[in-house]
């Protein structure tokens, strides 16, 4: 193997260790890499390190934001030039949320996704506050929760409240 080969491998190992540490902007307590939006990192053939990211979803406010900070982290570890790329094909789901991602989830008190069954639609419905017993709650675990609004913070999160410890939580929305 060229040495050029094992600087380029050794500098992509080394981006992924950064990217691990990028927050992401509207959930700091996981990583860019561990809610699943870096699908690879790679060298392009004309030597520039390039990042392929997948936003939520498209119209996700954020996604300029992670691009700079994307790029600054790795410029500012010495592994620049570098050039970032959108994929939207596949979309985004939450699938993609790595396990240690929803346990960083659940510590800062955001109910994690469940899994999506292949080719299941998840329907975002506005109705009615509904006890739901599947989503628990991130503080006590009580599966005692209902839902306050079909949108949190951010359209990709719902508003829920325990009935246990009667403390107010997002959930992250099965995509």
């Amino acid at each position: 193997m060229s040495t050029l080969a094992l600087d380029a491998s050794g500098d992509i190992a080394r981006a992924w260790a950064v990217l691990h540490e990028v927050p992401d902007p509207e959930v700091p307590a996981i990583s860019l890499c561990d809610l699943g939006i870096v699908r690879d990192v790679r060298r392009g053939e004309d030597g520039v390190l390039e990042v392929v990211l997948t936003p939520t979803y498209s119209g996700c406010p954020a996604t300029e934001q992670i691009e700079q900070d994307a790029r600054a982290a790795l410029v500012a570890a010495g592994l620049g030039p570098v050039r970032l790329s959108l994929q939207r094909a596949p979309a985004w789901t939450t699938d993609w949320i790595s396990e240690d991602g929803r346990r960083k989830l659940r510590d800062y008190g955001i109910a994690p996704p469940g899994p999506v069954a292949p080719g299941a639609d998840v329907p975002i419905r506005l109705v009615r506050r509904t006890v739901a017993a599947a989503i628990a709650c991130p503080r006590c675990g009580s599966a005692q929760t209902e839902r306050l609004s079909a949108f949190g913070s951010t359209a990709c999160k719902a508003l829920y409240r325990c009935l246990g410890c009667r403390e107010p939580f997002e959930h992250f929305k099965p995509i």
